[in-house]
């Protein structure tokens, strides 16, 4: 280890990317009236996507005893709620629901009175529960819906094993109400206690203090001692082996993918290290992973102490694990500073896929890091391109929308590059201390837009006035775009694959002659992402042939090549295609080859008979994300 840090120190004296001059520009100048319009039209630090109210009486700990019944697809039980009473006149709380049977409320074991309002499609259903004086803790019984949006239930046949059931919850954006009543709002934390009672044979994880060494008796005890938003709140069930990677670090999940698993993430404790080393102190305990089904609809989630992740990203050579470097990160931004509400999500995407790129700088070197900036930069562009203005600002609107609209490449992307200039500006050492005491300032704490805003200028924009400029900055958070001279990644590594690419489709060389051996995905994806919109039959099967991409056994390059197949209606990679469709659920893969076969008749006929086969074991939001393509 004191090897790698020296590594390391050294690294971060090298700069990450180049100021030039982007194509893509804001549609805006910065402007103080357009600032003022929009923070008069939000609210600052209002949860639009709640109907709970914190501001009167704020929960502060949750006790659930659940049973998970596999025939009935339902969770049973009840969770207990202790809360605060902030106002003086409060007499009734209410709580986040979506689909659940409420079926008592007490306190003190004594019923109370509740209603249950009638259900908004966002936003769920809410619990209104009439709160006598001297009360504040409540006992809710309840049980979920087999089509809880947060929920899903997998049948043997539909995991690794073949042999077990499955459970896994997915809480973000505002799904935690489908599964749990409470104030499902970021900006309520929380610490829980859980009882989980499962079939003996299965083993219950929870983002809480899981023991590797617990026994599979089929009753299971977590706490969670740190306060955490609700959408962190999640469990998993299944025939689930842990295999330990590090001191603090180890995987868990199906005996048939575990030894792979452990593999391929190897590196997380060297990861969890230097992270530490340089950004403070991970305040978690445990770090360990949990490799779900191929249904889960997320590259990864970053529940505290247990992300969940998917086996897409199993590729056998460590190529994808940069989503374990991401999860990871949020660790200090987004799990410890967390967004107040969802119009702020970039200060977890953007800080957290900034920390990601520092984090594989560190372990794997600058030029790992170049590539994987370039590519990202390309995914940011990409979304520029095809969102309308309103959705490429940092602090988004998303007033009357579903709050999983905010999900582009804006948040991560965008507020990544924006973290990038601010560090070339000050110089990496300045920067990393920035961070480092904001990381500690707003430690366990729900935070917005606006708050972060004047943190910036009382420490960073004071320090730095003659090299920070409030204008540029608010341009970066509250306009469209990309402000014109921001940083734009560059590699050498990639100039070798644009004259390749170039020559093949020249003409010059032959697909086969193409020299690939020192080749990573980063190299793959470059030189398929960047091909024309159009290729001649022969040059698809000349690739195909030479490099046998239909049957990549890697899953976000054989992406890659799906989607020029489908462009191209390339039909002897459709086989392929379709049981990629049924076998994958993860959103990012599946999304786009929906998207783009539905632009033609054959092609929607072709996605509609996937989809069909696929949506009992897709997760609710993959349905959800994809249905009105085949419709």
């Amino acid at each position: 280890m004191k090897k790698l840090l020296s590594s390391v120190a050294m690294a971060l004296a090298v700069a990450a990317c180049s100021p030039q001059s982007t194509t893509t520009e804001s549609s805006q100048t910065p402007a103080a009236a357009t600032e003022r319009a929009s923070a008069s039209a939000i609210k600052s630090g209002v949860d639009y996507h709640s109907q709970s109210n914190p501001d009167q009486m704020k929960v502060t700990h949750l006790d659930l005893d659940l049973t998970a019944d596999f025939d009935a697809k339902r969770l049973i039980g009840s969770v207990t709620l202790t809360f605060d009473k902030l106002a003086a006149d409060a007499s009734e709380l209410v709580l986040d629901t979506r689909d659940l049977d409420i079926q008592s409320v007490t306190a003190n074991g004594k019923a109370l009175a509740f209603t249950l309002d009638d259900p908004d499609p966002e936003l769920g259903a809410a619990l209104r529960i009439d709160v006598p004086d001297g009360v504040n803790k409540v006992t809710v019984a309840y049980q979920t819906s087999p089509q809880a949006s947060g929920v899903q239930w997998l049948t043997p046949a539909q995991t690794a094993g073949k042999q077990h059931p499955f459970l896994f919850t997915q809480a973000q954006a505002v799904h935690a109400r489908s599964f749990i009543p409470l104030q499902d709002s970021p900006q309520v934390r929380v610490t829980y206690t859980a009882k989980i009672n499962t079939p003996a044979e299965l083993l219950a994880v929870m983002s809480a203090s899981n023991d590797p060494d617990t026994p599979r008796d089929g009753e299971y005890d977590f706490t969670m001692p740190q306060p955490i938003p609700s959408y962190l709140i999640a469990l998993a069930i299944g025939d689930l082996q842990f295999k330990a990677m590090g001191e603090r670090t180890g995987v868990y999940a199906e005996p048939a993918l575990l030894d792979a698993a452990a593999e391929e993430f190897e590196d997380t404790e060297s990861m969890l290290e230097v992270t530490e080393h340089t950004y403070g102190a991970y305040s978690w305990d445990r770090y360990d992973l949990l490799i779900l089904p191929p249904s889960f609809p997320f590259g990864g989630m970053e529940n505290p102490r247990l992300s969940f992740i998917t086996p897409t990203v199993i590729a056998g050579d460590k190529s994808l694990v940069s989503l374990i470097a991401h999860e990871l990160a949020h660790s200090w931004s987004g799990n410890t500073v967390t967004n107040a509400t969802w119009r702020d999500l970039w200060l977890n995407e953007g800080f957290t896929t900034y920390l990601t790129y520092r984090i594989m700088e560190m372990v794997y070197g600058h030029d790992r890091f170049r590539k994987e900036a370039v590519l990202g930069y390309q995914d940011l562009t990409a979304d520029i391109d095809a969102l309308p203005d309103n959705d490429e600002i940092l602090a988004i609107d998303l007033r009357g929308r579903n709050p999983d609209d905010v999900f582009s490449d804006i948040p991560y992307e965008k507020g990544a590059l924006f973290l990038r200039e601010l560090e070339q500006k000050v110089g990496r050492e300045t920067f990393d201390k920035f961070l480092v005491n904001y990381f500690k300032h707003f430690a366990f704490k729900s935070i917005t837009t606006d708050e972060f805003v004047a943190y910036l200028d009382s420490t960073l924009l004071a320090d730095h006035a003659d090299k920070l400029d409030k204008d540029r900055i608010h341009e970066w958070i509250f306009t469209p775009g990309i402000p014109a001279g921001a940083p734009v990644p560059t590699s050498d590594a990639f100039e070798l694959i644009d004259q390749a690419r170039s020559n093949f489709l020249s003409g010059e060389v032959l697909a086969s002659s193409i020299n690939t051996q020192s080749w990573t995905v980063h190299e793959w994806l470059y030189f398929l992402n960047n091909m024309p919109e159009s290729l001649t039959d022969a040059q698809l099967v000349a690739l195909d042939e030479a490099f046998n991409l239909t049957q990549s056994s890697n899953n976000e390059i054989a992406h890659s090549w799906l989607m020029i197949a489908v462009k191209n209606e390339y039909k002897p990679a459709y086989e392929r295609l379709y049981s990629y469709l049924v076998s994958i659920g993860r959103n990012k893969l599946v999304k786009p080859l929906y998207q783009e076969l539905s632009k033609t008749a054959e092609g929607k006929a072709f996605a509609k008979k996937a989809f069909e086969e696929a949506k009992p074991g897709y997760h609710p939001l993959t349905v959800k994300a994809n249905e009105g393509f085949v419709e």
